[in-house]
């Protein structure tokens, strides 16, 4: 029988990627969230809904510090009353404050006033943006977002944020029911243009129960925005890359 082997790459080659990879996302320095001894981190949420709640709720059960935040601040109290000592409610502003990772999860139509509202608040940090734009609900802004791919028009509502693509494509039901279960988990796929948020959003997902995809940076976070082959679909990573050809 004869066997096939791989030939080594070159110490040349093997540079060549390392540099290609490297220059494929912008690392801001300076501005790491300062993680716990134990690797926790403080997060906060701006909006507590379907996919806000959920994930927030998935990464208290991970042992991470959540204040999330919404429009009716008594039912988020009661939320975060039911999620014992580590969840917290407040408004928009303090978990902006508070988060040194903060969730974005609002009707994609609120985003601008909130890149507006709190742009001091979230200047350099993590940031993970969950929205998709739906023409019917949010006007013309929508049909503008999808045509230049949500990534990219998310970056210039939200300007000085280490921004990351996240939990975007599996609905509210299936998060809750699929997190951590056993076997190949759900994937999340993630975009971004800086390498360092990825990995720590990257984290966060795996905190949560599930398998993170790298899809690329922001401008390829269209393969996933609404309407993409993957969108909607509870899919394992290995099913995920088949479908994006990865």
């Amino acid at each position: 029988m004869t066997t096939t082997r791989t030939p080594k790459p070159t110490r040349r080659t093997f540079l060549a990627t390392a540099a290609s990879a490297a220059a494929m996302f912008a690392v801001t320095p300076g501005l790491r969230p300062a993680f716990a001894a134990d690797g926790k981190l403080k997060i906060g949420t701006i909006g507590a809904g379907n996919i806000g709640g959920t994930v927030g709720s998935l990464w208290i059960k991970a042992g991470h510090e959540v204040m999330f935040s919404s429009l009716d601040l008594e039912q988020t109290k009661k939320l975060a009353a039911s999620l014992g000592p580590l969840a917290h409610a407040g408004t928009s502003a303090e978990a902006a404050a508070f988060g040194e990772v903060v969730l974005i999860s609002v009707p994609y139509g609120a985003i601008p006033q909130i890149g507006r509202d709190y742009a001091k608040a979230l200047a350099g940090k993590v940031v993970l943006e969950t929205g998709n734009p739906v023409d019917r609900r949010d006007g013309p802004m929508a049909t503008a977002a999808l045509a230049k791919g949500t990534g990219l028009a998310t970056a210039e509502y939200i300007p000085g944020v280490r921004l990351v693509r996240a939990f975007s494509t599996v609905g509210s039901g299936k998060l809750a029911s699929e997190a951590g279960r056993a076997g190949e988990k759900v994937a999340i796929p993630l975009a971004s243009d800086d390498k360092e948020a990825l990995e720590i959003a990257s984290r966060l997902v795996r905190d949560a129960g599930f398998e993170p995809v790298i899809v690329g940076k922001l401008a390829d976070a269209r393969k996933f925005d609404r309407g993409a082959a993957i969108y909607g679909k509870a899919l394992t990573a290995r099913e995920m890359r088949q479908r994006l050809g990865m």
